[in-house]
């Protein structure tokens, strides 16, 4: 399939599609193109033209290009997490250039549907067993059987339930995760330490001063939310529960709470969000419902895009996204080729941006 027949189909030129295709950071000026090609892309299995000629010659590994499905644990679309719809960008550009193709993008729904008590299409999960054991139990009425999908990898976008990750490995056979909270080793894994990126960011505010830091963001076996917490204690600062809010971490949650904090009596000087998405909401409601006097600093985590365009800019701690879908499709294949076997995890640094929108306490 050519880049002229996805150009037709999107009603653009060749150029354009080579540059959405080729470079995930180009924007186009027409809303939504870029994601109609890439969806075009998909639909019609384009593949970059060594690869296609590679399958043409009969030089590839395999009769067919190697697939990579997504799982994005928290959300049911990429919309709704910032930080993994830029790292996804990434990773279409990783997959394109080593000739696999762009598989499934699944939720958590659709994992769960693969222990619906349907006999056929979704057998109940069973503990997981070698590809070779659960072959040997096959018998034609088990229903204790998932065909693992040929020829296809997962890579995991955010913290995967545990009561998952069974089912994930009776499917696929290639897995690799991507995200801030390091598992015990359940699979290969590429990580950027959300405790590490927690403190970073605490330890900063507490330099500013501040004494009374709120946090923002998910608590439930959460890395930043340790983070922040071992940080206030190692300072010997005492930890307000009335300070901490369990969100979903969304632009809206962290509105909503924010717009909370204004309201209180002894609102505090400073406030971590556990990522920028959250940050976004937290600054619009500050710029919405101004309290005389009040401006607390706002430090957040990942430098999506839109940290760069608030007013102020935001700090935050930068996670690299570009290395992180490298490694993650690096560990992917390499796993394919067996050529290691033991679950590995590649723990990659974080590091401050600061902006304007954290000062020193008054």
């Amino acid at each position: 399939m050519s880049l002229k027949k996805i150009a037709e189909l999107t009603g653009t030129s060749i150029s354009t599609v080579s540059r959405v295709l080729n470079t995930p950071e180009h924007t186009c000026h027409t809303p939504g193109l870029a994601e109609r090609i890439w969806e075009t892309a998909h639909e019609l299995g384009y593949l970059p033209n060594p690869s296609a000629r590679n399958l043409r010659l009969g030089t590839s590994e395999t009769n067919t290009p190697f697939t990579v499905d997504f799982f994005l644990t928290r959300f049911d679309s990429m919309d709704k997490d910032p930080f993994f719809a830029e790292l996804f960008q990434y990773m279409k550009e990783e997959l394109f250039h080593s000739g696999c193709l762009l598989g499934d993008i699944l939720s958590s729904v659709d994992i769960v549907a693969l222990g619906s008590n349907q006999p056929d299409e979704h057998p109940d999960p069973v503990p997981y067993r070698s590809s070779e054991k659960v072959l040997s139990e096959r018998t034609p009425t088990s229903n204790a059987f998932v065909t693992r999908k040929a020829n296809t990898g997962l890579i995991i976008l955010g913290k995967c339930p545990a009561e998952l990750v069974p089912l994930i490995k009776k499917r696929y056979s290639y897995i690799a995760g991507i995200d801030r909270n390091p598992t015990d080793y359940e699979y290969d894994e590429v990580v950027c330490n959300g405790t590490t990126a927690a403190e970073k960011a605490v330890e900063y505010l507490i330099s500013l001063g501040h004494k009374t830091i709120a946090y923002i963001g998910d608590c439930t076996y959460e890395s930043r939310y340790i983070g922040y917490y071992q940080t206030l204690v190692n300072h010997k600062i005492p930890a307000d529960y009335k300070n901490v809010h369990p969100t979903d971490q969304t632009a809206e949650e962290g509105y909503r709470i924010m717009c909370q904090i204004i309201d209180s009596p002894e609102p505090p000087t400073a406030i971590f969000c556990a990522n920028d998405a959250t940050a976004l909401g937290v600054l619009r409601a500050l710029k919405q419902h101004k309290k005389r006097g009040y401006l607390p600093s706002i430090i957040s985590i990942d430098n999506i895009l839109d940290s760069q365009n608030t007013t102020p800019m935001l700090t935050t701690i930068d996670i690299p996204k570009k290395e992180m879908g490298h490694l993650a499709l690096t560990l992917l294949l390499d796993r394919k080729k067996e050529a290691h076997r033991e679950n590995i995890r590649v723990e990659l640094p974080c590091r401050l941006i600061v902006r304007e929108s954290c000062h020193y306490t008054a």
